[in-house]
């Protein structure tokens, strides 16, 4: 008996431990009607640089957290490397259930205009979400760093809500 209840407590703590779903990188981000809604809202965007060479000195314990979290587990110089870039951290909030994506698009310094794009995708939606956005490795090497952004949630193919960058066009 001791056994079967051990197991049901471990199925429901690896079930409780899944992973934030991953972005998916899209080839080109359709451009979609604006539709405003009052149930959905974005509440804040945290961003952080992890660029060794720009790195400050500092006694901050939650930037001194974020580089050590971001870089935790990269052994080799590559590893670490792969890791530069630009994480955004997005908090939206959803008034009523709904199927959501949301899309972060951004330009990056050595692209121009181009835009590229990532979604994640929510099945019935509710409440205070944190959605997790990454601009690193090769895409961040070699194409430089985000210059400008915007996260959009989006409801049957239409915009209901959006937050951007003071810079974004």
């Amino acid at each position: 008996m001791h056994l079967r209840s051990g197991l049901i407590v471990a199925a429901l703590l690896i079930a409780s431990c899944t992973a934030p779903p991953k972005p998916v990188e899209l080839v080109s981000a359709p451009v979609l009607p604006l539709a405003l809604d009052n149930d959905f809202e974005f509440r804040k965007v945290k961003r952080f640089l992890n660029q060794p060479e720009t790195f400050q000195p500092t006694q901050n314990e939650v930037i001194n957290f974020e580089r050590s979290r971001a870089n935790f587990g990269a052994l080799s110089a590559d590893e670490r490397q792969q890791r530069q870039g630009t994480y955004f951290d997005v908090f939206w909030r959803a008034r009523r259930s709904a199927d959501l994506t949301v899309r972060f698009e951004y330009r990056q310094a050595k692209l121009g205009n181009d835009v590229r794009a990532q979604e994640i995708a929510y099945r019935q939606a509710r409440g205070t979400v944190k959605t997790s956005f990454a601009v690193i490795g090769d895409n961040f090497l070699w194409d430089g760093p985000v210059t400008a952004w915007r996260c959009l949630l989006i409801e049957n193919n239409r915009i209901v809500a959006f937050t951007q960058s003071y810079l974004w066009k």
